[in-house]
């Protein structure tokens, strides 16, 4: 578990439907809202948050110059395509 020193005080406000549900999840656990909150702010974190971040991090790897022309990535591709066609007309003939 995290100490103390680790935590940050968040304040949010959200619609009262939607806190009143993590209430009645927690009711449901035997949890208090903040554990019910907690692991829903990680799976978010773990899944969407995850998604955003790595797009963020191609966006910016693109920005400097780090990215493949498209024309270099579909001419690779088309030379895979016609080895592919060659070795299936090599094994019809043969």
């Amino acid at each position: 578990m995290a100490a103390e020193s680790d935590k940050a005080l968040v304040s949010l406000r959200m619609p009262a439907e939607m806190c009143a549900a993590f209430d009645r999840i927690a009711s449901v656990l035997d949890r208090d809202r903040t554990w019910v909150m907690l692991r829903a702010f990680r799976r978010y974190l773990d899944e969407e948050g995850d998604y955003v971040l790595r797009e963020a991090a191609g966006l910016a790897a693109l920005d400097r110059g780090e990215g493949v022309a498209f024309d270099d990535v579909m001419d690779e591709i088309d030379d895979i395509i016609t080895r592919s066609e060659g070795k299936q007309e090599s094994r019809r003939a043969g």
